[in-house]
């Protein structure tokens, strides 16, 4: 009998699995993407790049777009984001998530060498691709129209990442640059914060020891450091009562126990600095009998700086039209807030492929370390007129964050494709691949501290707080999530020859075991109604109040306890499992017709638990482990998925059409009852367990023309029918934004879509000048049933997240002595919908950003390259706009570069 899969996991994640199980499982396998390796045109650098991979585009049978690294070098992205934005229909969001189509980051799919790996992001289950450096990418195949050999989890398009294997010669390359941003001559630091430098936190941040057993022993289900608990209980161990003074004490014992060192400092940024080494070879018959043994290894190190000022408000009037709405004044807004922000990204990342080849066998193994660490110093200034918070008033509300946050993705992967001449094997092909992930990550500390900065006359006096002000004044928080990922998989395929025609039959699995530990906690310090603390005199001051406490003396001086802070549910626990199983044909009639196919088969269980630490143990986590409640926690579906393409094909141009049947699942974090704020929009954001998948029908259409002196373009047009969508709405309350997810009932996306490549001029300034980019142009449609409409303004609108235009233009020059290469990059894309409105208010966009860049690279000699890039050279900001109001923004950098690499 075949062994039952298993997760890695603790025991409660295995009891919430135990129950989604069926009773036997067959052991199978998932598919990995044929590895395809690049095409590489032969002769001078014009549009050698851009064509590169043409061919492996024409044969795809589904409509797709491929990118390979030289035309990655080309653009001289460093990551697989930037480099992903230059192809058709994609744009890139927050310079981590591809948008497809104009469709959310939500109907795009990710994976690596065909197969699936967790996102160490904390709120997006799609992964954020800055995190894969260009120098291990051997090419980007982007797929549009679904095909049965992929995840049925596909919206608007799947992104699989298919890094370089082993070289066919010695390689060894060195890589280092500089880069000069115009935001960042000075920023915010603080204390220990420049330590940090492999992105590793050095201890000093985490939850120290004594707090961890404080929280064992006193909170037993009650949620409570406070002094009176603390009494409570140590009287009951000891017997008698400890007094109140020992209590205090013992309070205070745990606020000396906690990293108190978090002042802020304005002083100079260092430029940007980044290397990259990348060395391999490859040895023939190693072992005696022939074949081919490689490796290939690389590291790729980024210390990276941003600084930015950041605006957001509320607004007060749904009426803007006829006001003359300012940053500077209430005239539209009910609260406001003004934030200097400085982050520091550290990228460490590191590889190692081993390969062997040997007649029409080859296994490849690897291992791959992605670390990014984001460590952030801020302050903002809070405006509520209201409730007596301005300038004008007297006083603002001041929030100093401090925070250090580290993602981590390991991944180790074993793939094989087998050429097989066994008998009645003979001509069978088999490929297959193992993947073991891991995607955590840590904040080991954060800590927001909320006081009082006091104006008199306009001009700033100081920063208090007062105990009778209430709030949370000081409050830590600790995050920790761990993905564990497991996909095994495996296809084969056989063709088959007959007169004028050929078929090619293909068949396999797909199984992948996921697991989730999210875990939050929060601190806060509570002050005594008649505290009364001056903070800070200056501004220079009110930076550092992060260090207040510091000294030992002032916690002992101070009326304040330490409370643990938590919600009703802020953790929970997942599972996920897929077994799939699918069949497809492809079949050539003659020189020109192309049909191919299938169908594809899933079974999907989940499930996600929502708790508290405080009834994190045994006893009275029991009830919530019951049967009936993990069911009312879990997902199960099980359904066929059909596609459909058809090609056909003269010497000078192909017809492509296309259709599929797909689906799109909520993330384990939105159907999670938890209530998180989202970084990347800075909205607090709550989960929604009733949340349903969506079920898309596609269909697509393209005509691609090839030109005997290279040049090509193509014309496509798609539609999107989707049963169910979900949507982001935006409510508010308290003068704060909150995200919600719901299901509204039906919408649509439909458009065009163009891309080129073609010679402006053979001989023009001692070179070649040519042109390549596409254009989309869509629209879509969203409704919502009239007894859903709950808070929503509009029932129809477009989709979230759409935007009606996507469009990418380079205009490229190649010196004819092969020393000089140049490109203007052009990327704009429409203005899209970041949240739907409530309570009439209209729905809130995100405006266009116009990004123009410039790269020039210099060849001196045969292995060395300098490149010199301008980024963002146009200096847009990052808006969004509410009834035609900037309600949010944020000022966008721009960018110099210098690289400088070298083989040896």
């Amino acid at each position: 009998m075949k062994p039952i899969k298993q997760f890695k996991a603790n025991l409660i994640t295995l009891s919430l699995l135990s129950l989604l199980a069926p009773a036997s499982q067959v052991f199978a396998a998932d598919e990995t993407a044929q590895e395809i390796e690049e095409v590489v045109a032969v002769g001078s650098r014009l549009k050698g790049s851009a064509s590169a991979v043409i061919e492996e585009r024409k044969n795809q049978a589904f409509v797709a777009d491929i990118m390979g690294s030289e035309q990655i070098s080309r653009t001289g992205d460093s990551d697989a984001a930037s480099a992903l934005r230059r192809v058709t229909g994609l744009s890139l969001v927050n310079d981590k998530f591809i948008y497809v189509r104009g469709l959310g980051e939500r109907y795009s799919s990710v994976r690596l060498n065909g197969a699936i790996v967790p996102s160490p992001d904390l709120t997006r289950n799609v992964i954020p691709l800055d995190i894969f450096p260009s120098s291990v990418i051997e090419s980007l195949a982007v797929q549009k129209a679904y095909s049965p050999d992929m995840p049925a989890a596909f919206g608007g398009g799947d992104v699989n990442i298919r890094t370089k294997s082993i070289p066919s010669d010695r390689v060894f390359k060195i890589e280092v640059g500089a880069a000069y941003k115009d935001t960042n001559d000075t920023g915010l630091v603080y204390n220990g914060s420049d330590d940090d430098w492999l992105g590793k936190d050095d201890g000093l941040r985490k939850m120290p020891a004594e707090i961890q057993m404080a929280l064992n022993k006193y909170i037993n289900g009650l949620s409570d450091l406070s002094i009176r608990n603390i009494r409570q209980v140590e009287s009951k161990i000891q017997g008698s009562d400890i007094g109140q003074e020992a209590a205090i004490s013992l309070n205070k014992d745990l606020i000396k126990s906690l990293p108190r060192d978090f002042g802020m400092v304005e002083k100079s940024i260092d430029p940007d600095f980044g290397a990259k080494i990348v060395f391999g070879d490859r040895y023939d018959d190693v072992f005696g009998f022939g074949g081919q043994l490689g490796f290939l290894t690389s590291v790729a190190y980024d210390n990276e700086w941003s600084n930015s000022t950041e605006f957001n408000s509320v607004l007060a009037t749904k009426d803007t039209e006829e006001l003359e709405c300012s940053k500077d004044t209430f005239t539209c807004y009910s609260a406001k807030e003004e934030k200097q922000s400085t982050k520091n990204n550290i990228k460490l990342n590191a590889s190692l492929n081993v390969g062997y080849k040997l007649d029409g066998h080859d296994i490849n193994a690897g291992y791959m370390m992605l670390r990014d660490t984001e460590n952030e110093a801020s302050y903002a200034m809070y405006q509520e007129p209201s409730k007596s918070l301005s300038i004008e008033s007297g006083q603002v509300t001041r929030k100093n964050l401090t925070s250090f946050e580290q993602r981590e993705l390991e991944i180790l992967q074993v793939r094989g494709t087998h050429n097989l001449t066994w008998s009645l094997l003979d001509g069978v092909g088999v490929d297959w691949h193992y993947t073991d992930s891991t995607a955590t990550t840590d904040i080991p500390s954060e800590l927001e501290i909320s006081v009082r900065d006091l104006y008199v006359n306009g001009e700033y006096s100081e920063t208090v707080y007062t105990g009778s002000s209430g709030g949370n004044p000081y409050l830590y928080r600790y995050v920790a999530m761990e993905d564990e990922v497991e996909n095994f998989g495996w296809n084969a395929s056989k063709a088959f020859y007959f007169d004028g025609s050929e078929i090619e039959l293909k068949g396999g699995g797909f199984f992948v075991d996921k697991t989730r530990d999210y875990r939050t906690d929060f601190l806060k310090y509570r002050f005594g109604q008649n505290e009364s603390l001056s903070l800070a005199d200056t501004p220079a001051q009110a930076l550092g109040i992060g260090s207040y406490f510091r000294d030992d003396s002032t916690v002992d001086m101070t009326d304040v306890e330490l409370l643990f802070q938590e919600p009703a549910a802020d953790d929970y626990l997942a599972a996920q499992k897929i077994d799939a199983y699918f069949g497809s044909f492809d079949y050539l009639m003659g020189e020109k017709w192309r049909f191919s196919g299938g169908v594809r088969y899933e079974d999907f269980r989940q499930v996600a638990l929502a708790y508290s630490r405080s009834i994190f143990d045994p006893a009275l986590l029991a009830d919530k482990l019951s049967e009936e409640a993990i069911q009312q926690a879990s997902v199960m579906e099980d359904d066929y998925f059909g596609s459909f393409s058809v090609t056909y094909s003269e010497k000078s141009y192909q017809l492509r059409f296309g259709y599929g049947q797909t689906i799109v699942r909520p993330d384990l974090r939105e159907l999670t009852p938890v209530q998180y704020q989202d970084p990347l929009t800075d909205y607090r954001t709550l989960g929604n367990p009733t949340l349903e998948s969506s079920y898309l029908d596609n269909f697509d259409f393209r005509a691609e023309f090839y030109m005997e002196n290279g040049d090509n373009y193509s014309i496509g047009a798609f539609y999107k029918d989707i049963d169910k969508p979900i949507e982001a709405l935006l409510t508010e309350a308290d003068g704060r934004f909150t995200l919600e997810f719901d299901n509204a009932d039906t919408a649509f996306v439909y458009g065009i879509e163009a891309e080129w490549l073609l010679e402006l001029s053979a001989d023009a300034l001692g070179g070649a000048i040519f042109t390549s980019g596409n254009v989309t142009l869509s629209d879509s449609e969203v409704e919502i049933l009239e007894a859903d409409k709950g808070d929503l303004t509009n029932l129809k609108r477009r989709m979230t997240g759409h935007s009606k235009y996507v469009a990418n233009f380079q205009l490229n020059y190649d010196s004819h002595n092969g020393n000089h290469q140049a490109s203007v990059i052009y990327n704009v894309f429409g203005d899209r919908i970041l949240a739907a409105g409530v309570n009439d208010f209209d729905d809130a966009y995100e405006q266009p950003i116009n990004s123009l860049d410039l790269v020039y690279s210099y060849y001196p000699n045969f292995n060395t390259t300098v490149t010199f890039k301008v980024k963002n050279l146009l200096g847009q900001n990052f808006e969004v706009q509410q009834n035609n109001v900037v309600i949010r923004e944020k000022e966008m950098a721009q960018q110099i570069s210098l690289d400088v690499s070298m083989e040896f």
